[in-house]
């Protein structure tokens, strides 16, 4: 094909150069060029050449911003970016001008088939790319920062976040980006894992759901997603190398389902394996994950695109179904190439992986060559943010109405975070926006009363310590939290100045480590001292103390809770963050989040605290998952352990009634269909989330004692108003996963139906039915563990 196609182009030459010559050799040679669409992806692919497909599924390569192009002599030598140490690169990342800078990568590109490159961009929070190019500050490139994806399933309702998801298209479609390198749904196994504010739940139903919602807003735009990162990637230390050791049942019953569920309701474009090792192979490299699993199994109709650096057989990557690796190496394509020729990789497979790559590409912007403008509605995005984050915050105490805080009153406000404010994580999850609105500016923004010289005293402080704080080393480096101020000294005269204390407390993680307990998930000695110095002084002129938690992730409260008078829990809230904040402590928008994850006492009590992450605890080779499928909330319940606040839990300024459940029959058939009325008995309108868990029968397997198995957030009720809502059980909603089977089987015997405003708040409850068992599902051998497991038993 390359020959031919030559020699058109020297034919073409010589015609231009003579008239009668020109019209005797187009009238022979005369043939479309072939250039890809919708109907001829075959035929694009059958034209392609082994060099083309090699450099189609692996990328253009990693460009640091900024950096420059290597000269020739060193184009092949690795990359050192402050102590990490990178592959050579592909000439084409330097060579090709990039469409949008600061974006994560791009495909190559094969003009004369009309190919284009795809450009990929993370991030899970906000698109990630640079604001300022070439120095030009008269032209901006900012995005939304929207609330964390802990904080969005905070809301229990898919509807929003599929709202978010629209908005956060629009930006990707219009900054020109082709695919958004998230939304990330691993489950929070562990407390400490350092990008659990990057995912949503402890839950895979919650998980699956809200993955879902966001992706298919995301998409509705003409842009792509990638769902990650698949799977078991629950730990940030040492990711790239740690094997995890996961029963077939804990997979297909808690880290796999998620995945599962996103892809049969979204279709996301991609999906991106994880680094980590699963049950001793690298997830890139596995076909029973890739292929058998996720193509065959659920359906999925695009691509699987390994994480950055993923893996270390860009072979055993195509065999396995991974068919783009990020960001791509010229060593990669060049492997690909020897092993095709060499008969130890099949072009069936190079085909098959290509194929895919392409049916993706003709959704594309780059391939319909949408003229985007650079100039997306931020303002309109800023309002669902703000939207968004009140109604993901959490209200975890409110003791004697301590909350909402009227308009009149004088407010003295603590903490660092109060005035720097974490509007979300570190690492590829941040984003660039133009402005970030502390919690100090949204309580001005709502009209109230402020302490002014308390706040001056914090931002002279935090201005003076943002000095002398070291530089990062490089992008995984962040610097240490500036300790709090110390307060002794003012409380008293705070206190006696002002009508009500707030008191914040931030923590922030992300990308390259997990969190540590000391400091971190447990309170510095310096927080401690700032909430019982401040509470005690507000206490004794009978004034109260409220906390506000500006966290990413889960942290020690039971040692603590009881000084203060509230607590509310506002995540990691995104770009309106001191706004959204506001609204939620003034009363305009009721608190109507509840909790994703556990809570728990104490970290002791975690299920995975003996394992995690793994030995040798420094740089662990392994994790085992011992507590099988018992994770959050479906281990404390079974086990009896009493967290601080549990799953599904959250308050509100109103209050609601859960009539009487119904249940369509007493026998399962097919479905059944529970139906029951929520009614606002309070003072004030708010929203209600029902969440209907199922104990099943455990005939011959260890069961937990409830599961979520379906969820529904009210519309806004007045008081007195009410709200009939319905919730469809199927065999699927059953069944459990039988290993020695291979199957999903919903047991006979008697179902109970819970139905509550938490896991442990259970308002009505029934039973059904099964006159016998059902396989739901028959599945593939996969992912067989390669030692045995001492799994945790509840039974």
């Amino acid at each position: 094909m390359r020959i031919s196609h030559n020699l058109s182009v020297a034919f073409a030459l010589m015609c231009a150069a003579g008239g009668g010559f020109q019209s005797t050799v187009q009238a022979q040679s005369k043939k479309p060029t072939l250039q890809l669409n919708a109907k001829n992806v075959k035929q694009i692919v059958a034209a392609m050449t082994l060099e083309e497909k090699s450099k189609l599924v692996v990328g253009m390569g990693f460009k640091m911003p900024g950096m420059p192009r290597p000269s020739k002599d060193k184009m092949n030598e690795p990359i050192d970016i402050g102590g990490f140490i990178l592959p050579p690169s592909d000439p084409d990342a330097y060579d090709i001008p990039e469409k949008v800078s600061g974006a994560a990568g791009r495909t190559h590109g094969i003009a004369r088939l009309g190919i284009p490159s795809l450009t990929v961009s993370d991030g899970p929070a906000g698109l990630r790319i640079d604001p300022v190019r070439n120095g030009d500050k008269s032209k901006t490139y900012y995005a939304t920062a929207f609330p964390v994806a802990t904080l969005l399933a905070s809301t229990w309702d898919t509807e929003l976040v599929n709202k978010v998801g629209v908005a956060f298209g629009n930006e990707v479609r219009e900054y020109g980006v082709d695919i958004l390198l998230a939304p990330g749904l691993n489950i929070h196994r562990n407390p400490l894992g350092g990008r659990n504010f990057e995912y949503y739940s402890e839950d895979p139903l919650v998980a699956g759901s809200m993955t879902a919602a966001i992706v298919r807003g995301i998409q509705s735009n003409g842009v792509g997603t990638s769902i990650k990162h698949y799977a078991a990637n629950n730990q940030e230390t040492n990711r790239t190398g740690v094997n995890a050791i996961v029963s077939e049942r804990a997979l297909r019953e808690i880290y796999l389902r998620g995945f599962e569920i996103a892809v049969k309701k979204s279709q996301p474009w991609t999906v991106m394996s994880s680094y980590n090792k699963l049950n001793g192979t690298y997830t890139s490299q596995r076909n029973d994950l890739l292929s058998t699993i996720l193509k065959k199994e659920w359906g999925l109709r695009g691509f699987v695109m390994t994480d950055w650096f993923g893996g270390n057989d860009a072979v055993a990557q195509m065999k396995a179904g991974n068919d783009l690796i990020m960001p791509g190496s010229p060593a990669q394509s060049k492997a690909i190439v020897e092993a095709v020729k060499n008969g130890t990789l099949n072009i069936a497979q190079l085909n098959t992986n290509v194929e895919r790559i392409l049916n993706v590409i003709i959704k594309s912007p780059s391939f319909t060559k949408y003229k985007y403008s650079d100039k997306p509605d931020l303002a309109a995005h800023a309002k669902v943010a703000r939207e968004a984050a009140a109604q993901g915050m959490v209200l975890l105490k409110n003791d004697d109405h301590a909350l909402p805080l009227k308009a009149t009153k004088r407010i003295a406000v603590f903490g660092n975070t109060s005035y720097d404010i974490i509007a979300g994580g570190t690492g590829s999850g941040d984003v660039n926006k133009a402005y970030t609105i502390s919690l100090i500016q949204g309580l001005n923004n709502a009209g109230y009363k402020l302490q002014e010289k308390l706040s001056k005293n914090y931002e002279t402080y935090l201005a003076d310590m943002k000095l002398k704080q070291p530089k990062p080393k490089n992008f995984f480096d962040h610097p240490a939290p500036i300790p709090e101020m110390d307060v002794n000294a003012i409380a008293a005269d705070e206190a006696a100045g002002a009508d009500v204390a707030l008191i914040t407390v931030g923590r922030n993680a992300g990308e390259g480590a997990d969190r540590k307990l000391k400091n971190d998930y447990y309170l510095t000695t310096a927080e401690k001292a700032l909430i019982k110095t401040v509470t005690d002084a507000f206490h004794a002129k009978g004034k109260k103390a409220i906390v506000v938690l500006n966290i990413g992730g889960v942290i020690e409260v039971d040692s603590w809770r009881d000084q203060v008078d509230g607590i509310l829990l506002a995540w990691q809230p995104g770009l309106e963050a001191g706004n959204a904040i506001a609204d939620v402590l003034s009363g305009k928008v009721d608190p109507s989040g509840k909790l994703a994850t556990t809570f728990p006492l104490d970290y002791k009590d975690v299920p995975s605290a003996k394992n995690f992450p793994g030995t040798p605890a420094d740089k662990p080779e392994q994790v085992i998952y011992e507590e099988g499928i018992y994770v959050g909330y479906r281990y404390y319940d079974a086990a009896k352990v009493k967290p601080a606040y549990e799953f599904g839990y959250g308050l509100s300024y109103t209050n609601f009634k859960f009539g009487s459940l119904k249940l369509s029959s007493a026998n399962f058939v097919n479905s059944i269909t529970a139906t029951l009325t929520v009614k606002n008995t309070g003072d004030v309108a708010g929203k209600e989330v029902v969440q209907l868990y199922l104990a099943a029968p455990k005939k011959d397997l260890d069961k937990p004692e409830d599961e979520l198995k379906a969820f529904a957030k009210t519309r806004s009720l007045a008081p007195g108003e009410s709200q009939t809502l319905s919730f469809v059980i199927k065999a699927a909603d059953l069944a459990s996963f039988y290993t020695n089977r291979q199957a999903w089987i919903a047991d006979e015997g008697k179902y109970e139906v819970k139905v509550g405003s938490s896991s442990r708040v259970i308002e009505e409850t029934a039973s059904f039915k099964l006159a016998k068992d059902i396989t739901v599902e028959k599945v593939n051998k996969a992912l067989v563990p390669q030692q045995a497991i001492n799994e945790l038993k509840l039974k």
